[in-house]
């Protein structure tokens, strides 16, 4: 039974791998507009720091256009600064009533340069997955000293550790693929 629940939790360590990078991934501008590009924006409201979403509502009216439209007209000066201070590098459009976006088609060098980065998101994805297998094999070595599980029992739950590895790296392997098709995509 300790063996199976060794393999349910290295499993699930392996699936927050892949959400993370999943997640990680939403957030690469891939020349369409998504209002994830926007996640990371902290605003000043009333002397907190807040999340732009708390603050605005964020649209997507076509592909290369957000729209902004914040619940107070005294946040638009706060909204277009902290979009301006930004890793983004886009410069916002106010009109007095919401802030426009425009997303500027990507480079050449510039989507090879946010392949680059994925790939290095994907990397850091199969080392914790292959850190969560390593750690299950371990401890199910370890139960065969010290707790008398029987050799062959460990051999079969290493093996099937061996097969969840290789499905979630295949899993990171697509989202990754998919991901570089997006951004290579003019």
């Amino acid at each position: 039974m300790e063996i199976k629940e060794l393999i349910a939790k290295a499993t699930a360590n392996m699936e927050k791998a892949v959400e993370y990078l999943d997640e990680q991934l939403s957030h690469v501008r891939a020349g369409k507009a998504s209002p994830k590009l926007l996640d990371g924006i902290m605003v000043m409201y009333y002397g907190n720091v807040t999340p732009l979403t708390q603050v605005a509502s964020v649209n997507t009216p076509d592909a290369k256009t957000i729209v902004i439209t914040p619940w107070e007209r005294t946040l638009i000066k706060d909204i277009e600064k902290a979009i301006m201070d930004s890793p983004l590098g886009i410069t916002p459009e106010n009109n007095g009533e919401l802030i426009r976006l425009g997303l500027p088609p990507l480079t050449e060098d510039r989507r090879r340069q946010l392949v680059k980065q994925t790939k290095g998101d994907a990397e850091d994805a199969k080392v914790s997955v292959r850190n969560a297998r390593r750690d299950a094999i371990d401890a199910i070595k370890k139960s065969v000293k010290t707790d008398g599980v029987p050799e062959d029992v460990a051999k079969d739950a290493e093996a099937e550790m061996q097969k969840v590895h290789d499905r979630y790296i295949k899993k990171i392997d697509d989202l990754f693929a998919e991901k570089e098709k997006e951004i290579m995509t003019v």
